[in-house]
């Protein structure tokens, strides 16, 4: 019996421990939208991609002339000159192809202006996120917006105002607004 007993006690404990634990969550597709410097680098980055966009879908237009002109005009031209306009499409094309990846590439210009202009934002949002869990003794805070699914979040653990409150920013109580929805 005493052998049964400091096994079933040490999991009573252990388990009472893991009750122990805090958890809460935040969205940050909510805290970003409320951060007016966010909103600014959004659109900078959507006006650069789209000015970039512009530039190689006019090089893609180029291309499409200089290859409808030659199948127009192939039946005209030696075997030397096909070669040579039939080099300047591929040519071309593998400009265009190069400045894609140049400005939208997994290293690319818009990476590198998104790094630049979001990731300060983001990491103000985690060090207030991380304060918030010191200060309050959470063990855990999820994000609501990132993949993992949560099926049910109770509106009193969302301290994503508290996070927006915390860089100085005010959001809409979205706490209150849940509330009202129930």
């Amino acid at each position: 019996m005493k052998k049964l007993f400091f096994p079933i006690a040490l999991i009573a404990l252990s388990s009472s421990y893991s009750f122990a634990q805090k958890f809460s969550y935040v969205d940050t597709e909510y805290i970003l939208a409320h951060i007016p410097e966010y909103k600014q680098a959004q659109a900078e980055l959507d006006k650069t991609s789209i000015g970039w966009q512009k530039e190689i879908e006019g090089k893609y237009a180029e291309i499409d002339k200089l290859y409808k002109n030659f199948q127009a005009e192939q039946i005209l031209l030696t075997e030397d000159m096909k070669k040579k306009r039939e080099a300047e499409i591929t040519g071309k094309e593998k400009e265009v192809k190069d400045i894609q990846k140049q400005h939208f590439g997994v290293e690319g210009d818009l990476f590198k202006k998104r790094q630049e202009l979001v990731k300060p934002i983001q990491d103000k949002v985690y060090n207030a996120v991380k304060d918030i869990a010191e200060k309050q003794n959470y063990s855990v805070i999820f994000d609501k917006a990132s993949e993992m699914t949560m099926l049910y979040t109770n509106p009193k653990f969302d301290k994503s105002d508290e996070v927006l409150e915390a860089l100085g920013y005010k959001g809409d109580n979205k706490n209150d607004k849940d509330k009202k929805k129930k």
